[in-house]
Protein backbone atom coordinates (compact mmCIF):
# COMPACT_ATOMS: atom_id res chain seq x y z
CA UNK A 1 0.00 0.00 0.00
CA UNK A 2 2.63 2.20 0.68
CA UNK A 3 4.27 2.28 -2.87
CA UNK A 4 0.78 2.95 -3.86
CA UNK A 5 0.44 5.71 -1.86
CA UNK A 6 3.21 7.27 -2.73
CA UNK A 7 2.56 7.09 -6.53
CA UNK A 8 -0.75 8.66 -6.07
CA UNK A 9 0.82 11.51 -3.80
CA UNK A 10 3.51 12.31 -6.65
CA UNK A 11 0.95 12.06 -9.89
CA UNK A 12 -1.25 14.61 -7.84
CA UNK A 13 1.54 17.01 -6.61
CA UNK A 14 2.52 17.63 -10.58
CA UNK A 15 0.75 18.55 -14.27
CA UNK A 16 4.19 17.95 -15.86
CA UNK A 17 3.52 14.42 -18.02
CA UNK A 18 7.60 13.59 -17.61
CA UNK A 19 6.77 13.60 -13.75
CA UNK A 20 3.70 10.82 -14.06
CA UNK A 21 5.73 9.34 -16.50
CA UNK A 22 8.71 9.18 -14.08
CA UNK A 23 6.61 7.95 -11.24
CA UNK A 24 4.51 5.13 -12.88
CA UNK A 25 8.00 4.05 -14.09
CA UNK A 26 9.35 4.17 -10.52
CA UNK A 27 6.09 2.12 -9.45
CA UNK A 28 6.74 -0.54 -11.87
CA UNK A 29 10.19 -0.84 -10.80
CA UNK A 30 9.36 -1.26 -7.32
CA UNK A 31 6.17 -2.76 -6.86
CA UNK A 32 5.33 -6.51 -6.72
CA UNK A 33 3.44 -7.93 -9.82
CA UNK A 34 -0.13 -8.49 -7.75
CA UNK A 35 0.61 -4.96 -6.99
CA UNK A 36 1.61 -3.99 -10.61
CA UNK A 37 -1.62 -5.89 -11.77
CA UNK A 38 -4.12 -3.86 -9.43
CA UNK A 39 -2.41 -0.54 -9.82
CA UNK A 40 -3.31 -0.92 -13.43
CA UNK A 41 -6.90 -2.21 -12.96
CA UNK A 42 -7.95 0.61 -10.59
CA UNK A 43 -6.10 3.14 -13.17
CA UNK A 44 -8.39 1.56 -16.03
CA UNK A 45 -11.29 1.40 -13.85
CA UNK A 46 -11.33 -1.93 -13.02
CA UNK A 47 -11.60 -1.58 -8.82
CA UNK A 48 -13.34 -3.91 -6.83
CA UNK A 49 -17.12 -4.11 -6.24
CA UNK A 50 -17.70 -2.13 -3.32
CA UNK A 51 -18.57 -3.59 0.36
CA UNK A 52 -19.03 -0.87 2.03
CA UNK A 53 -21.35 1.77 1.39
CA UNK A 54 -20.26 5.78 2.28
CA UNK A 55 -23.14 6.15 4.87
CA UNK A 56 -21.39 3.84 6.61
CA UNK A 57 -18.17 4.79 6.44
CA UNK A 58 -19.19 8.56 7.02
CA UNK A 59 -20.87 7.28 10.25
CA UNK A 60 -17.44 5.44 11.43
CA UNK A 61 -15.55 8.26 10.34
CA UNK A 62 -17.78 10.49 12.78
CA UNK A 63 -18.06 8.13 15.69
CA UNK A 64 -14.37 7.55 16.01
CA UNK A 65 -13.42 11.02 15.33
CA UNK A 66 -16.03 12.15 17.72
CA UNK A 67 -17.64 14.72 15.45
CA UNK A 68 -21.18 15.83 14.99
CA UNK A 69 -22.81 15.00 11.79
CA UNK A 70 -22.85 18.89 10.97
CA UNK A 71 -19.20 19.14 11.12
CA UNK A 72 -18.78 16.13 9.15
CA UNK A 73 -21.07 17.92 6.75
CA UNK A 74 -18.96 21.51 6.75
CA UNK A 75 -15.79 19.58 6.02
CA UNK A 76 -16.89 17.60 3.02
CA UNK A 77 -18.59 20.56 1.52
CA UNK A 78 -15.06 22.30 2.04
CA UNK A 79 -12.66 19.31 1.26
CA UNK A 80 -15.50 18.44 -1.72
CA UNK A 81 -13.95 14.69 -1.62
CA UNK A 82 -15.15 12.03 0.54
CA UNK A 83 -12.69 9.81 1.10
CA UNK A 84 -9.76 12.45 1.81
CA UNK A 85 -12.50 14.37 4.30
CA UNK A 86 -12.78 10.80 6.04
CA UNK A 87 -8.54 10.54 5.71
CA UNK A 88 -8.10 14.37 7.28
CA UNK A 89 -10.63 13.92 10.20
CA UNK A 90 -9.68 10.37 11.42
CA UNK A 91 -7.19 10.35 14.48
CA UNK A 92 -3.48 9.42 14.09
CA UNK A 93 -2.73 6.13 13.55
CA UNK A 94 -1.58 3.66 16.96
CA UNK A 95 -0.03 1.27 14.72
CA UNK A 96 1.75 0.89 11.20
CA UNK A 97 0.79 -1.87 8.41
CA UNK A 98 3.64 -2.90 5.64
CA UNK A 99 0.24 -5.23 3.88
CA UNK A 100 1.12 -4.34 -0.34
CA UNK A 101 -1.86 -3.25 -2.19
CA UNK A 102 -2.89 -6.57 -3.34
CA UNK A 103 -3.31 -8.15 -0.40
CA UNK A 104 -5.73 -5.05 1.19
CA UNK A 105 -7.98 -5.50 -1.66
CA UNK A 106 -8.23 -8.81 -1.65
CA UNK A 107 -9.32 -8.44 1.80
CA UNK A 108 -11.99 -5.78 1.08
CA UNK A 109 -13.29 -8.25 -1.27
CA UNK A 110 -12.97 -10.72 1.26
CA UNK A 111 -16.57 -8.52 2.93
CA UNK A 112 -18.84 -9.64 0.22
CA UNK A 113 -20.23 -11.82 2.76
CA UNK A 114 -19.73 -10.43 6.13
CA UNK A 115 -22.08 -8.85 8.20
CA UNK A 116 -21.93 -5.05 9.22
CA UNK A 117 -20.32 -5.51 12.58
CA UNK A 118 -17.29 -7.66 10.80
CA UNK A 119 -16.85 -4.80 8.15
CA UNK A 120 -16.89 -2.66 10.57
CA UNK A 121 -14.08 -3.95 12.78
CA UNK A 122 -12.14 -4.41 9.53
CA UNK A 123 -13.04 -0.70 8.32
CA UNK A 124 -11.54 0.86 11.63
CA UNK A 125 -8.53 -1.37 12.69
CA UNK A 126 -7.39 -0.06 8.70
CA UNK A 127 -7.93 3.00 9.42
CA UNK A 128 -5.55 2.84 12.91
CA UNK A 129 -2.76 1.21 10.72
CA UNK A 130 -2.74 3.27 7.78
CA UNK A 131 -1.30 7.22 7.58
CA UNK A 132 -3.30 9.97 5.93
CA UNK A 133 -2.21 9.57 2.40
CA UNK A 134 -2.95 5.38 2.14
CA UNK A 135 -6.29 6.14 4.48
CA UNK A 136 -7.13 8.70 1.36
CA UNK A 137 -6.15 5.34 -1.02
CA UNK A 138 -8.07 2.88 0.96
CA UNK A 139 -11.01 5.20 0.67
CA UNK A 140 -10.67 5.62 -2.76
CA UNK A 141 -10.39 1.99 -3.12
CA UNK A 142 -14.08 1.67 -1.84
CA UNK A 143 -15.72 4.61 -3.14
CA UNK A 144 -13.91 5.02 -6.47
CA UNK A 145 -13.32 7.71 -8.80
CA UNK A 146 -9.46 8.72 -8.54
CA UNK A 147 -9.43 11.82 -10.72
CA UNK A 148 -5.29 12.33 -10.29
CA UNK A 149 -4.94 12.91 -14.02
CA UNK A 150 -3.49 9.30 -15.35
CA UNK A 151 -4.76 8.99 -18.91
CA UNK A 152 -4.76 5.55 -20.82
CA UNK A 153 -2.18 6.92 -23.29
CA UNK A 154 0.23 7.65 -20.25
CA UNK A 155 0.19 4.16 -18.32
CA UNK A 156 0.78 2.62 -21.96
CA UNK A 157 3.64 4.84 -21.76
CA UNK A 158 5.64 3.90 -18.57
CA UNK A 159 4.38 0.10 -19.35
CA UNK A 160 6.02 0.11 -22.64
CA UNK A 161 9.43 2.16 -21.40
CA UNK A 162 9.01 -0.51 -18.53
CA UNK A 163 8.68 -3.91 -20.62
CA UNK A 164 10.54 -2.56 -23.72
CA UNK A 165 7.40 -3.49 -25.72
CA UNK A 166 5.48 -1.50 -28.26
CA UNK A 167 3.10 0.73 -27.06
CA UNK A 168 0.75 -0.76 -29.53
CA UNK A 169 1.06 -4.12 -27.80
CA UNK A 170 0.57 -2.93 -24.49
CA UNK A 171 -2.26 -0.92 -25.54
CA UNK A 172 -4.17 -4.38 -27.25
CA UNK A 173 -3.14 -6.08 -23.91
CA UNK A 174 -5.08 -3.65 -21.60
CA UNK A 175 -8.20 -3.84 -24.18
CA UNK A 176 -11.30 -5.95 -23.24
CA UNK A 177 -12.75 -7.41 -20.43
CA UNK A 178 -9.74 -8.72 -18.13
CA UNK A 179 -9.66 -9.62 -14.31
CA UNK A 180 -7.03 -8.21 -12.06
CA UNK A 181 -8.44 -11.16 -9.77
CA UNK A 182 -7.64 -14.38 -12.58
CA UNK A 183 -4.41 -12.85 -14.29
CA UNK A 184 -0.58 -12.21 -13.37
CA UNK A 185 1.23 -10.17 -14.39
CA UNK A 186 2.51 -11.65 -16.82
CA UNK A 187 0.12 -13.51 -18.15
CA UNK A 188 -1.24 -10.12 -18.63
CA UNK A 189 0.74 -9.10 -21.51
CA UNK A 190 1.38 -12.62 -22.42
CA UNK A 191 0.60 -12.56 -26.33
CA UNK A 192 -0.46 -16.36 -26.34
CA UNK A 193 -3.03 -15.62 -23.51
CA UNK A 194 -4.31 -12.39 -25.35
CA UNK A 195 -4.86 -14.10 -28.45
CA UNK A 196 -6.38 -17.22 -27.10
CA UNK A 197 -9.38 -14.49 -25.77
CA UNK A 198 -11.80 -14.39 -28.48
CA UNK A 199 -13.92 -11.29 -26.58
CA UNK A 200 -10.63 -9.02 -26.60
CA UNK A 201 -11.39 -5.78 -29.08
CA UNK A 202 -8.22 -3.71 -30.47
CA UNK A 203 -7.45 -0.57 -29.08
CA UNK A 204 -9.11 2.44 -30.88
CA UNK A 205 -7.36 4.68 -33.82
CA UNK A 206 -8.34 8.47 -32.72
CA UNK A 207 -8.25 11.21 -34.83
CA UNK A 208 -6.64 14.45 -33.66
CA UNK A 209 -8.40 18.17 -34.45
CA UNK A 210 -7.14 19.93 -37.13
CA UNK A 211 -6.60 23.41 -36.13
CA UNK A 212 -5.46 24.76 -39.52
CA UNK A 213 -7.06 24.43 -42.82
CA UNK A 214 -7.36 21.66 -44.63
CA UNK A 215 -5.34 22.32 -47.64
CA UNK A 216 -2.50 22.25 -45.16
CA UNK A 217 -2.50 18.35 -45.59
CA UNK A 218 -1.58 18.23 -49.37
CA UNK A 219 -3.17 16.87 -52.18
CA UNK A 220 -7.43 16.02 -52.06
CA UNK A 221 -7.28 13.23 -53.65
CA UNK A 222 -4.50 11.11 -51.26
CA UNK A 223 -7.52 11.74 -48.46
CA UNK A 224 -11.09 10.34 -47.55
CA UNK A 225 -13.62 12.34 -46.41
CA UNK A 226 -16.40 10.87 -44.71
CA UNK A 227 -18.82 12.73 -41.92
CA UNK A 228 -17.62 12.49 -38.28
CA UNK A 229 -20.89 10.92 -36.74
CA UNK A 230 -22.60 11.65 -33.23
CA UNK A 231 -23.13 7.99 -31.92
CA UNK A 232 -21.06 5.84 -29.40
CA UNK A 233 -18.03 4.58 -31.55
CA UNK A 234 -17.91 0.74 -30.98
CA UNK A 235 -16.15 -2.68 -32.25
CA UNK A 236 -18.12 -5.70 -33.37
CA UNK A 237 -16.37 -8.86 -33.17
CA UNK A 238 -17.48 -11.73 -34.47
CA UNK A 239 -14.94 -15.04 -33.38
CA UNK A 240 -15.45 -18.67 -32.98
CA UNK A 241 -19.29 -18.02 -33.63
CA UNK A 242 -19.68 -15.87 -30.38
CA UNK A 243 -20.46 -11.63 -30.91
CA UNK A 244 -18.53 -9.17 -28.30
CA UNK A 245 -19.99 -4.92 -28.91
CA UNK A 246 -17.72 -2.67 -27.40
CA UNK A 247 -17.46 0.73 -26.73
CA UNK A 248 -14.67 2.90 -27.27
CA UNK A 249 -14.84 2.92 -22.94
CA UNK A 250 -14.28 -0.45 -22.91
CA UNK A 251 -17.48 -1.48 -22.11
CA UNK A 252 -19.06 -4.83 -23.25
CA UNK A 253 -22.78 -3.21 -24.65
CA UNK A 254 -24.23 -7.03 -25.73
CA UNK A 255 -27.55 -6.70 -24.20
CA UNK A 256 -27.77 -2.84 -24.92
CA UNK A 257 -28.18 -3.28 -28.76
CA UNK A 258 -29.87 -6.66 -29.49
CA UNK A 259 -30.26 -5.31 -33.61
CA UNK A 260 -26.73 -5.58 -33.43
CA UNK A 261 -26.32 -9.21 -32.00
CA UNK A 262 -28.30 -10.09 -35.08
CA UNK A 263 -26.57 -8.33 -37.41
CA UNK A 264 -23.27 -9.82 -36.08
CA UNK A 265 -24.52 -13.66 -36.68
CA UNK A 266 -24.71 -12.69 -40.36
CA UNK A 267 -21.02 -12.14 -40.17
CA UNK A 268 -18.61 -14.39 -41.36
CA UNK A 269 -16.51 -15.74 -38.36
CA UNK A 270 -12.95 -13.83 -37.69
CA UNK A 271 -14.44 -10.60 -38.48
CA UNK A 272 -14.32 -7.30 -36.29
CA UNK A 273 -15.85 -3.88 -37.47
CA UNK A 274 -15.52 -0.44 -36.35
CA UNK A 275 -17.85 2.05 -36.42
CA UNK A 276 -20.56 4.25 -35.08
CA UNK A 277 -23.72 3.03 -33.14
CA UNK A 278 -26.74 5.10 -34.42
CA UNK A 279 -30.18 5.67 -34.30
CA UNK A 280 -31.33 4.99 -37.48
CA UNK A 281 -34.27 4.88 -39.77
CA UNK A 282 -35.13 5.12 -43.51
CA UNK A 283 -31.94 5.21 -44.63
CA UNK A 284 -30.64 8.26 -42.55
CA UNK A 285 -28.73 8.85 -38.89
CA UNK A 286 -31.52 10.11 -35.76
CA UNK A 287 -30.55 12.98 -33.63
CA UNK A 288 -28.30 11.76 -30.97
CA UNK A 289 -31.51 12.32 -28.49
CA UNK A 290 -33.27 9.64 -29.68
CA UNK A 291 -30.21 7.38 -29.26
CA UNK A 292 -29.99 8.76 -25.60
CA UNK A 293 -33.30 6.96 -24.38
CA UNK A 294 -31.55 3.59 -24.88
CA UNK A 295 -28.13 5.02 -23.00
CA UNK A 296 -27.87 3.39 -19.43
CA UNK A 297 -31.04 1.43 -19.57
CA UNK A 298 -31.26 -2.38 -18.13
CA UNK A 299 -33.83 -3.74 -19.61
CA UNK A 300 -35.20 -2.34 -23.29
CA UNK A 301 -39.22 -1.93 -23.82
CA UNK A 302 -40.44 -3.21 -27.44
CA UNK A 303 -41.35 0.47 -27.53
CA UNK A 304 -37.73 1.98 -26.91
CA UNK A 305 -36.47 -0.94 -29.82
CA UNK A 306 -39.06 0.56 -31.92
CA UNK A 307 -38.92 4.36 -31.54
CA UNK A 308 -35.22 4.31 -31.27
CA UNK A 309 -33.82 1.61 -33.84
CA UNK A 310 -29.88 1.46 -33.95
CA UNK A 311 -27.43 0.63 -36.83
CA UNK A 312 -23.71 -0.06 -37.20
CA UNK A 313 -22.70 3.00 -39.70
CA UNK A 314 -19.41 0.75 -40.10
CA UNK A 315 -15.97 2.76 -41.22
CA UNK A 316 -13.27 0.35 -40.59
CA UNK A 317 -12.22 -3.18 -40.74
CA UNK A 318 -9.72 -4.60 -37.97
CA UNK A 319 -9.85 -8.19 -38.63
CA UNK A 320 -10.82 -10.27 -41.42
CA UNK A 321 -10.78 -14.15 -41.76
CA UNK A 322 -9.31 -14.65 -38.11
CA UNK A 323 -6.41 -11.99 -39.26
CA UNK A 324 -5.21 -8.55 -38.14
CA UNK A 325 -5.56 -6.42 -40.94
CA UNK A 326 -5.11 -3.12 -39.32
CA UNK A 327 -1.61 -2.87 -41.08
CA UNK A 328 -3.34 -2.68 -44.62
CA UNK A 329 -3.94 0.48 -46.24
CA UNK A 330 -7.20 1.46 -45.34
CA UNK A 331 -7.91 1.56 -48.99
CA UNK A 332 -7.61 -1.99 -48.75
CA UNK A 333 -9.57 -2.24 -45.66
CA UNK A 334 -12.58 0.00 -47.25
CA UNK A 335 -12.63 -2.41 -50.52
CA UNK A 336 -13.34 -5.13 -48.29
CA UNK A 337 -15.72 -3.53 -46.01
CA UNK A 338 -17.32 -2.92 -49.31
CA UNK A 339 -17.59 -6.38 -50.45
CA UNK A 340 -18.91 -7.55 -46.95
CA UNK A 341 -21.68 -5.29 -46.55
CA UNK A 342 -23.11 -6.55 -50.38
CA UNK A 343 -22.10 -10.41 -49.71
CA UNK A 344 -23.97 -10.03 -45.88
CA UNK A 345 -26.28 -7.44 -46.35
CA UNK A 346 -28.56 -6.66 -43.21
CA UNK A 347 -30.95 -3.95 -41.90
CA UNK A 348 -28.49 -3.21 -39.57
CA UNK A 349 -25.74 -3.05 -41.43
CA UNK A 350 -24.63 0.80 -42.86
CA UNK A 351 -21.54 2.17 -44.53
CA UNK A 352 -20.27 5.36 -43.59
CA UNK A 353 -19.91 6.36 -47.46
CA UNK A 354 -17.05 8.91 -49.17
CA UNK A 355 -17.94 12.20 -49.70
CA UNK A 356 -17.44 13.33 -52.77
CA UNK A 357 -16.19 17.04 -53.03
CA UNK A 358 -12.74 17.60 -55.65
CA UNK A 359 -11.58 20.28 -53.81
CA UNK A 360 -11.28 21.34 -50.13
CA UNK A 361 -13.09 24.16 -50.51
CA UNK A 362 -16.22 22.42 -51.61
CA UNK A 363 -15.39 20.42 -48.89
CA UNK A 364 -15.19 23.26 -46.15
CA UNK A 365 -18.76 23.96 -47.88
CA UNK A 366 -20.15 21.12 -47.07
CA UNK A 367 -19.29 20.83 -43.78
CA UNK A 368 -21.03 23.57 -42.52
CA UNK A 369 -23.90 21.35 -43.32
CA UNK A 370 -23.18 18.85 -41.19
CA UNK A 371 -26.05 19.72 -38.30
CA UNK A 372 -28.11 18.74 -40.88
CA UNK A 373 -26.95 15.22 -41.53
CA UNK A 374 -26.53 15.03 -37.53
CA UNK A 375 -23.16 14.50 -38.07
CA UNK A 376 -19.94 17.08 -35.80
CA UNK A 377 -18.24 17.49 -38.61
CA UNK A 378 -15.74 15.93 -41.06
CA UNK A 379 -13.05 12.85 -41.00
CA UNK A 380 -10.36 12.96 -43.33
CA UNK A 381 -8.17 10.10 -43.60
CA UNK A 382 -5.00 9.45 -45.36
CA UNK A 383 -5.90 6.48 -47.93
CA UNK A 384 -2.59 4.78 -47.68
CA UNK A 385 -3.21 4.75 -43.36
CA UNK A 386 -2.62 2.14 -41.22
CA UNK A 387 -5.15 1.69 -38.31
CA UNK A 388 -3.12 2.71 -35.95
CA UNK A 389 -3.61 2.70 -31.48
CA UNK A 390 -4.76 5.76 -29.57
CA UNK A 391 -4.23 9.65 -30.69
CA UNK A 392 -1.74 9.95 -33.49
CA UNK A 393 -0.82 12.69 -35.64
CA UNK A 394 -0.68 12.37 -39.36
CA UNK A 395 -3.36 10.23 -41.15
CA UNK A 396 -7.04 10.71 -39.15
CA UNK A 397 -8.20 13.95 -38.35
CA UNK A 398 -11.14 15.46 -37.36
CA UNK A 399 -12.52 18.72 -38.82
CA UNK A 400 -15.24 19.79 -36.09
CA UNK A 401 -18.32 22.42 -36.93
CA UNK A 402 -17.79 25.68 -34.66
CA UNK A 403 -19.61 25.10 -31.31
CA UNK A 404 -23.12 26.61 -30.87
CA UNK A 405 -23.07 29.50 -27.92
CA UNK A 406 -25.23 31.21 -25.94
CA UNK A 407 -24.54 34.14 -23.40
CA UNK A 408 -25.59 32.61 -19.74
CA UNK A 409 -25.37 35.05 -16.37
CA UNK A 410 -23.48 32.69 -13.04
CA UNK A 411 -26.18 32.19 -10.49
CA UNK A 412 -24.83 28.82 -9.03
CA UNK A 413 -21.13 27.96 -7.86
CA UNK A 414 -20.07 24.69 -6.10
CA UNK A 415 -16.75 23.72 -5.17
CA UNK A 416 -14.80 21.21 -6.91
CA UNK A 417 -12.64 17.98 -6.70
CA UNK A 418 -9.16 17.31 -6.52
CA UNK A 419 -6.81 20.16 -7.00
CA UNK A 420 -10.12 22.48 -7.12
CA UNK A 421 -11.57 21.30 -4.27
CA UNK A 422 -10.90 24.59 -2.16
CA UNK A 423 -11.83 26.45 -5.44
CA UNK A 424 -15.50 27.45 -6.51
CA UNK A 425 -15.28 25.89 -10.29
CA UNK A 426 -18.52 24.66 -11.01
CA UNK A 427 -20.81 26.47 -12.04
CA UNK A 428 -24.67 27.18 -13.22
CA UNK A 429 -25.66 29.67 -15.69
CA UNK A 430 -29.14 31.16 -16.48
CA UNK A 431 -31.29 32.91 -19.23
CA UNK A 432 -33.82 35.51 -19.15
CA UNK A 433 -37.05 34.62 -19.24
CA UNK A 434 -39.03 38.24 -18.56
CA UNK A 435 -37.34 39.54 -15.34
CA UNK A 436 -36.04 35.95 -14.53
CA UNK A 437 -33.07 33.84 -14.95
CA UNK A 438 -33.73 30.23 -15.73
CA UNK A 439 -31.40 27.95 -15.26
CA UNK A 440 -30.24 25.69 -18.25
CA UNK A 441 -26.89 24.69 -17.78
CA UNK A 442 -23.77 23.82 -15.89
CA UNK A 443 -19.81 24.32 -16.68
CA UNK A 444 -16.39 23.78 -14.93
CA UNK A 445 -14.32 23.55 -17.70
CA UNK A 446 -13.34 26.63 -20.11
CA UNK A 447 -11.07 29.07 -17.29
CA UNK A 448 -8.07 29.33 -16.83
CA UNK A 449 -6.25 29.02 -13.06
CA UNK A 450 -6.39 33.36 -12.69
CA UNK A 451 -9.53 33.31 -14.46
CA UNK A 452 -10.71 30.37 -11.72
CA UNK A 453 -9.58 32.28 -8.80
CA UNK A 454 -11.28 35.45 -9.50
CA UNK A 455 -14.30 33.92 -9.69
CA UNK A 456 -13.49 31.76 -6.66
CA UNK A 457 -13.03 35.39 -5.00
CA UNK A 458 -16.22 37.00 -6.82
CA UNK A 459 -18.43 33.99 -5.37
CA UNK A 460 -16.83 34.42 -1.79
CA UNK A 461 -17.63 37.64 -1.31
CA UNK A 462 -21.02 37.59 -3.21
CA UNK A 463 -23.03 34.43 -2.36
CA UNK A 464 -26.67 35.18 -1.20
CA UNK A 465 -27.60 32.29 0.05
CA UNK A 466 -26.07 28.36 1.27
CA UNK A 467 -27.76 25.02 0.25
CA UNK A 468 -25.30 22.22 1.07
CA UNK A 469 -22.44 22.41 -1.04
CA UNK A 470 -24.18 25.11 -3.58
CA UNK A 471 -23.80 28.46 -3.17
CA UNK A 472 -26.26 31.20 -4.81
CA UNK A 473 -24.29 34.12 -6.24
CA UNK A 474 -25.53 37.69 -7.00
CA UNK A 475 -26.44 37.48 -10.82
CA UNK A 476 -23.85 39.80 -12.23
CA UNK A 477 -21.02 37.72 -14.24
CA UNK A 478 -21.55 36.75 -17.78
CA UNK A 479 -19.94 33.75 -19.67
CA UNK A 480 -20.48 32.58 -22.91
CA UNK A 481 -21.15 29.06 -23.40
CA UNK A 482 -20.49 26.05 -26.11
CA UNK A 483 -22.76 23.11 -26.91
CA UNK A 484 -22.34 20.79 -29.61
CA UNK A 485 -26.10 20.05 -29.41
CA UNK A 486 -29.25 21.47 -28.09
CA UNK A 487 -32.48 19.04 -27.13
CA UNK A 488 -35.60 19.27 -25.36
CA UNK A 489 -35.69 18.21 -21.65
CA UNK A 490 -38.69 18.15 -19.03
CA UNK A 491 -35.96 17.10 -16.17
CA UNK A 492 -34.90 20.72 -16.65
CA UNK A 493 -36.49 24.05 -15.35
CA UNK A 494 -35.56 25.22 -18.78
CA UNK A 495 -37.24 22.94 -20.86
CA UNK A 496 -34.16 22.35 -22.33
CA UNK A 497 -30.73 20.13 -22.25
CA UNK A 498 -27.86 20.98 -23.74
CA UNK A 499 -24.88 18.61 -25.33
CA UNK A 500 -21.10 19.07 -23.70
CA UNK A 501 -21.28 21.88 -22.50
CA UNK A 502 -18.19 23.92 -21.72
CA UNK A 503 -16.96 28.01 -20.64
CA UNK A 504 -15.68 28.94 -24.43
CA UNK A 505 -15.06 32.66 -22.72
CA UNK A 506 -15.91 35.31 -20.04
CA UNK A 507 -17.88 38.44 -21.06
CA UNK A 508 -16.36 41.12 -19.23
CA UNK A 509 -17.52 43.40 -21.81
CA UNK A 510 -21.22 42.09 -21.42
CA UNK A 511 -23.44 43.38 -18.79
CA UNK A 512 -26.25 40.62 -17.24
CA UNK A 513 -28.89 42.59 -18.36
CA UNK A 514 -27.53 41.80 -22.23
CA UNK A 515 -27.32 37.83 -21.61
CA UNK A 516 -29.02 35.81 -24.04
CA UNK A 517 -32.97 34.40 -23.17
CA UNK A 518 -34.74 31.80 -23.20
CA UNK A 519 -36.55 32.58 -26.69
CA UNK A 520 -32.70 32.64 -27.73
CA UNK A 521 -32.35 28.81 -26.68
CA UNK A 522 -35.99 28.12 -27.63
CA UNK A 523 -34.91 29.79 -31.27
CA UNK A 524 -31.59 27.19 -31.54
CA UNK A 525 -33.85 24.52 -30.85
CA UNK A 526 -36.44 24.96 -33.60
CA UNK A 527 -33.26 24.94 -35.90
CA UNK A 528 -30.84 22.18 -34.49
CA UNK A 529 -32.55 20.14 -31.92
CA UNK A 530 -33.74 17.08 -32.57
Amino acid sequence: MKHFAELISRLDQSNKTGDKLGALLQFFEEASDSDKVWAIAVFSHRRPKRQVSTRQLRDWCMETSSIPEWLFEESYHTVGDLAETIALLLPQPSKANSLPLSEWIDQLIALEKQEEENKKEFILQAWDQLDRTERFVFNKLITGGFRIGVSQNLMIQALSKFLNRDKSQIAHALMGNWDPLKLSFEELFDQGEIEQDISKPYPFFLAHPLEGVPEELGDRAEWLAEWKWDGIRGQLIRRKGETFIWSRGEELVNEKFPELLDLAENLPDGTVLDGEILAFSEGKPLPFAILQTRIGRKNLSKKQLTEAPVSLLVYDLLEWKGKDVRDWPLAERKKIIQELYHSHPHPRFELSKALSPESWKDLADLRQASREHFAEGLMMKKLDSPYESGRKRGSWWKWKIEPLTIDGVMIYAQKGHGRRADLYSDYTFGVWEGDRLVPFAKAYSGLTDAEMREVDAFVKKNTKERFGPVRTVKPELVFEIAFEGIQDSPRHKSGIALRFPRISRWRKDKPMEEANTLEDLKSLLKVYGG
